[in-house]
């Protein structure tokens, strides 16, 4: 292709993401070193006949005037990031010269927001994605085995998950697990506690938290996983068959090979939308027991006194988590990509 056809070919995809991607991500980045101007605050001296006294009140005309010259507001550098509201630099420094032990330690970051959120986010991350790509395998190998005639309904009944709102789904189920709903009764019953509830135990919040993730997500793993068992050359598996290898063997040795790089694909794509976890929290009512860098965000800017720039500041650090935990990933296709070359 010529240089000339490839530039007007990328043109609109490159203007449609300088729009939409590069121009937000500058702007937050900008935002997030800049902190809203506080009121000026002025003394006045007021004298009676009886004597003076010293009155303090805000400036309004000076207030304004300074917010309009100077509109993103007061220049701080990396200050909102080293804030106990995100990496809290001081405390942290505290905490581990007071310390005894790194369990001491650790828990102690537990109780600052910014870690306690990475905390949870890491822990949901890495424990819904590999679980909901080994399901999406086993329902898509499943799927693929059974009778023609079946199929379609399995395959409608597998994708329901995946076609319910997130909101909506977590809402459901957050009923469903209430002490009057059929799975929270169920679990009374089961554990012989009447008094059992996954909402007031943090341990059981996040594992509910991952189930309902898993649940969600693994059909769309099921999907792409099944397509391309549809590709799958026929001669390999019985050239297998034919040497004896059993099932898991062909599965093992034959199948995940050949669906290798539809793994890194959903791979790279649950992690991005894990990392960013956000309605499950909301559905479940969890910010209680468990925390986001998404629920920060929207935290931050919701409520009377939006706090822009610590919202800037959580996003500014999401991206950049995203990107430290999709560079092995990448790292390793690259690689693969050159030596095939």
């Amino acid at each position: 292709m010529k240089h000339r056809t490839f530039f007007w070919f990328f043109l609109p995809t490159g203007l449609a993401m300088l729009l939409f991607i590069a121009l937000p991500i500058v702007s937050v980045l900008v935002q997030s070193v800049f902190t809203p101007h506080g009121a000026v605050i002025e003394t006045v001296k007021n004298c009676t006949p009886f004597g003076c006294n010293e009155e303090t009140t805000i400036n309004q005309e000076a207030t304004r005037a300074l917010r309009e010259s100077q509109p993103l507001g007061r220049f701080v550098g990396l200050g909102i990031y080293f804030d106990r509201g995100h990496l809290a630099i001081n405390e942290v420094r505290a905490l581990w010269a007071n310390s005894q032990g790194l369990g001491q330690f650790f828990k102690g970051l537990g109780n600052l927001p910014f870690y306690r959120a990475m905390g949870f986010t890491l822990t949901f991350t890495f424990l819904a994605t590999p679980a909901l790509i080994a399901l999406g395998m086993v329902i898509a190998l499943a799927v693929n085995s059974i009778s023609q005639r079946l199929k379609g309904v399995v395959i409608f009944f597998s994708l329901l998950p995946f076609t319910v709102t997130p909101l909506i789904g977590s809402l459901i189920l957050f009923w469903m697990i209430d002490s009057r709903g059929i799975l929270g009764t169920a679990l009374q019953w089961l554990a012989d506690d009447p008094g059992l509830s996954l909402k007031a135990s943090t341990p059981l919040t996040w594992i509910m938290l991952i189930v309902y993730q898993v649940w969600h997500a693994a059909p769309f793993a099921f999907v792409v996983f099944y397509a391309g068992l549809q590709t799958l050359p026929q001669d390999q598996l019985e050239s297998a068959k034919i040497d004896g290898a059993s099932r898991l063997q062909q599965v093992r040795y034959v199948v995940v090979p050949h669906l290798t790089p539809l793994v890194t694909f959903v791979a790279l794509i649950m992690l991005m939308d894990n990392f960013r976890v956000f309605e499950p929290i909301v559905g479940f009512n969890a910010a209680a027991h468990a925390t986001s860098l998404s629920w920060i965000i929207f935290n931050d800017l919701g409520g009377e006194t939006r706090q822009l720039s610590a919202a800037a500041a959580t996003s500014v650090m999401t991206i950049i988590g995203v990107a430290v935990l999709l560079s092995p990933v990448l790292v390793r296709t690259w690689r693969d990509f050159r030596s095939k070359k």
